[in-house]
Parts: C-alpha cells; structure tokens; sequence
C-alpha cells in the first residue's frame, strides 16, 4: 500500500507553495498525485513506500523544510477518514488547564500549574497529582466554574471544524479529559462532541470539598473510553483518531488507527507517530484527506 505524505502549516500563517514542492519533487522522485488541500496551508502527495520507510521520509523531508513552521506526516493511504474521534480537552480542545483556571480563582495558580507540568510531562504519577491539585481547591465556590467558563476558557482554532466535519462524515465524537466534568460538559457543548468522560468534583453547601469522586479518571480510563466507544460502535483499532498534549493521552494514542500528539509534551510527542506543532485542529482534518472546501461549521 502506498503511503501520503502530508504537509501542514497554520492556516494564520501559510507557509506551503509551488516552488518547494518543486525542491521536494527533486529531493523525493516519484512523488504523485500532489493535491493541494488548503491553497499555502496544506498539502498532499503519494509516495511509493513501505510503511517502514515513512520515518525515513519524513525526516528526509523536514530536514528540507528548514526553519518553514511546517507539519509533516506520513500515513497509510488506505482508511484515511476515522468513523471515532477521542479528544483530550486542556490544552487541546482548549487553550487552557482548567484544573489551573480554577486555582487561579484562589491565587494558587503557580502553585497548581507546577503540579500540572509535570503530570503532563510524565514525572508525576497523575492520579496522584490530581488528588493533590483538586486538596488545594478545597472551599473554592461551586459558582466560580461558571464564571471561569465565560471569562477564561477559550476554544482552540479548528476545534469547531474538526467536530463538526467529523460529525458530517458520520463519526462519533468524544471528549475525554482527566479533570471535571463541570468543564468538558459545558466545553463539549459548545463544540458539539457527541459524549464527554471526566472526573466529578465533590461538592457541599455549594463549595469545592477539595476531593473528587473515585476512581480517579486518568491514562488508563481515557483508553478505556476509547475501547468502550470502539465496541459500543462495532469500529476496527484503524477507524478511530485520539488527540492529546500530556503524558496521561499516551495509552489511548498508541490504541488509535491514527493518533496525534498535538503541541505536545516531550514525552508524548517522542512517542507518537504524528506530531502537530505548527497548524491549528483542522490539521487532523487534513490528516484524513479533507479539503477547506470539505469542512462543516
């Protein structure tokens, strides 16, 4: 099966044009069916490889790239276009860690966002983490989510589309998070993900008790949501897409067809087979083979 090999930059800041892709033809000869999917932004060709020689590719072909903000991936060109999408939301789906957000309401925003980083970054045991970060929002007002809400979470460029789109074709869509459910049940409606999994803050007279209900929701539970959507829909391992940024998405991106690690932590993007850095969430449209002229909004 031949492979496609996919350039992506950010559709704010186009990056692609005719004249690499006559340098890349030279560097690359055989390259066919070359199809411009957003005129600057993004583009694909055909490449005829093994699947053990799509590494090799591209990194041939990111070496070219130079300094250009520029996304390469190489893909199977069979099933491109994913029947489930599972989505990981703080600084994915949006722009900010909620569980941060709302520590900020109390001033310990510092204090949470350290905690955080490095659960992302795989150097806390996040269960654990959590537990510590949610103790520390104890006595927070239940109506300070709300608020955080309207003034400081923020939707990630292409989120819309990506759901949308997906949603069009016929694909469930999921967000997965491993903080509250007061957040990815608003977010997931405003983005119109079809279902959402988090965890449940405990409250009592209207205050945050500082705990949330077990079991704690972490790596393993996002993986799970991913197998139990994967049944429940009667779908193959190669029909479902997972996005992330963190250490606790590593195990549902490594179970998806095609699994992406979007501006992510080292440790999850050292250990990912497609890696956004430079485009926004339509990247994964284009991943799959859609055009700008293809998007729902």
């Amino acid at each position: 099966m031949p492979l496609v090999l996919i350039l992506i930059s950010n559709p704010e800041r186009p990056a692609l044009d005719d004249a690499f892709l006559v340098e890349l033809e030279q560097t690359l000869p055989g390259l066919t069916d070359v199809t411009w999917l957003s005129p600057g932004v993004a583009v694909e060709m055909v490449v005829r490889a093994s699947v053990d020689e799509g590494h090799g590719i591209g990194s041939l072909v990111r070496s070219k790239l130079g300094n250009r903000p520029v996304d390469v991936a190489v893909v199977p060109a069979g099933a491109r276009r994913k029947q489930l999408l599972v989505a990981d939301m703080d600084s994915t789906i949006i722009g900010q860690e909620s569980v941060d957000e709302l520590a900020d309401y109390v001033g310990l925003k510092r204090e949470v966002s350290i905690i955080t980083e490095r659960a992302m970054r795989g150097e806390l045991e996040f269960e654990a983490a959590l537990k510590q970060r949610t103790a520390l929002l104890k006595g927070v007002p239940e109506t300070a989510i709300s608020e955080i809400l309207a003034r400081h979470i923020t939707v990630t460029p292409g989120a819309r589309e990506l759901v949308a789109t997906m949603r069009a074709n016929g694909a469930t869509t999921a967000l997965v998070s491993g903080g509250f459910s007061a957040f990815t049940g608003p977010v997931s409606g405003w983005i119109g993900f079809d279902e959402h999994f988090a965890n449940a803050l405990i409250v009592d007279s209207g205050l945050l008790t500082g705990q949330c209900q077990e079991p704690v929701r972490g790596q393993k539970a996002k993986l799970d949501a991913l197998r139990s959507l994967r049944r429940r829909h009667e779908l193959g391992d190669n029909d479902t897409l997972a996005v992330g940024d963190g250490a606790n998405d590593l195990l549902m991106i490594q179970a998806a067809g095609l699994g992406v690690a979007y501006r992510a932590k080292p440790a999850l993007a050292k250990s990912s087979d497609v890696r956004i850095a430079h485009g926004d969430l339509t990247a994964l449209l284009y991943l799959q083979g859609y055009r700008d002229q293809d998007f729902a909004v």
